[in-house]
């Protein structure tokens, strides 16, 4: 069991003393579901990047902004998905986030 508040607090600390300015680790890992949480420092960058399958951003702390074919501001307590399509995410404060992913479909045999 994973408590959230507690590991956002770690990582956030890790993202402000990394030179990238960014933490994170995969939190639940089960079959095409990933589980991921990520800390940004203000002003960090998760430069463009190609969408999963599908996916949801859900922020615990601090703003975040994600660009692709638009633009949008999520703050904590805020629940949105994954644009489908190239897009990236900046932090406008020191944020920390929850990425829920679905990798690819499986075949009910596997």
């Amino acid at each position: 069991m994973h408590h959230l508040n507690e590991i956002a607090l770690q990582h956030l600390n890790e993202a402000r003393h990394n030179k990238h300015g960014r933490s994170a680790e995969q939190l639940l890992h089960q079959k095409v579901l990933r589980q991921t949480l990520m800390a940004l420092k203000e002003g960090a960058e998760l430069a463009e990047h190609s969408a999963p399958y599908a996916g949801s951003l859900q922020v615990l702390h601090g703003r975040i902004r994600v660009r692709s074919g638009e633009t949008v501001v999520l703050e904590a307590g805020h629940l949105h998905p994954v644009p489908q399509e190239r897009h990236s995410v900046e932090a406008l404060e020191d944020a920390v986030f929850l990425l829920t992913t679905v990798t690819g479909v499986e075949s009910a045999a596997e």
